[in-house]
């Protein structure tokens, strides 16, 4: 009974943003008290239970390490977990394989993800976060683009997240060709350093030639290739409908990421 008192209140403190002296005491007694609490291991059971969705996300925390998760797209329940340096294939697939293939994933398109997938889940339907995808266009273009070129493919990513019918997904695939029938001949011109004379920054060093619309190439080849692959609109197949797919990550971001990280800053200064 004393234990159980002592884990409940280590566990108050540890999850909450008061000081160990609020619970009573010195901080120091506090600390000696509870040391044997540091020692117990949360483990996650592995059930077996196949899902219907699992959502993946990578988040670095303050000590450097990254923390890959993967949750219950339907409930937000954390059911696997693990520690790496950064987000590599290897990584990633010691956390699949923790987990049975679930029918569908939601992702955001995070290195070594993809390989991970391709070899521990190669059944399971991906659904890319649109939310991302919509970041990833924003970086390249801006919100205010200047050219009427990166005006239309930045209104075309912002109109992702609207899109609730197969006929609506449809519309937009054919607007994002129509606005390569417009604008396609700008992906692929080219600028010569025999011409011009400097080379720009963000050029390779040794290049002599390079995009002239770099970043506008870059944003259309993202949005063209997640298209070509499948996996912008996998929430809207009929299969997967009636089970409630998500288009975003933002469950994951906002309900098991953020209060990590809020814990973390609360106890700022604790060693690894």
């Amino acid at each position: 009974m004393t234990r159980t008192a002592q884990l409940e209140r280590f566990l108050t403190w540890l999850t909450g943003s008061g000081t160990q002296a609020d619970l009573g005491g010195s901080a120091r007694s506090f600390r000696r008290t509870h040391a044997w609490c540091w020692d117990l291991v949360r483990a996650i059971t592995v059930t077996g239970e196949i899902y219907d969705e699992v959502q993946l996300d990578g988040t670095y925390l303050s000590d450097g390490w990254c923390l890959l998760l993967a949750i219950n797209g339907s409930t937000g329940t954390v059911i696997a977990f693990q520690r790496c340096d950064t987000e590599k294939s290897a990584a990633w697939a010691a956390l699949l394989e923790q987990i049975p293939p679930p029918r569908a994933v939601v992702i955001d398109g995070g290195s070594g993800l993809a390989s991970a997938l391709a070899t521990c889940w190669p059944a399971t339907r991906a659904q890319r976060c649109l939310v991302h995808v919509q970041r990833n266009v924003r970086t390249l273009l801006t919100t205010r683009p200047r050219t009427d070129a990166g005006k239309a493919l930045r209104r075309l990513s912002l109109a992702l997240t609207r899109i609730t019918t197969r006929d609506q997904a449809a519309a937009w695939q054919a607007r994002l060709h129509a606005w390569h029938q417009v604008y396609g001949h700008l992906t692929r011109d080219k600028t010569y350093l025999r011409t011009t004379g400097v080379r720009p920054a963000w050029a390779r060093s040794n290049s002599t030639w390079w995009w002239t619309h770099d970043r506008l190439r870059r944003a259309y080849r993202l949005l063209e290739r997640l298209t070509r692959q499948g996996v912008l609109f996998t929430y809207l197949d009929e299969a997967l409908i009636g089970r409630g797919l998500s288009a975003t990550t933002n469950r994951i971001e906002g309900g098991t990421n953020h209060p990590i990280k809020d814990l973390l800053r609360r106890h700022r200064g604790m060693p690894t």
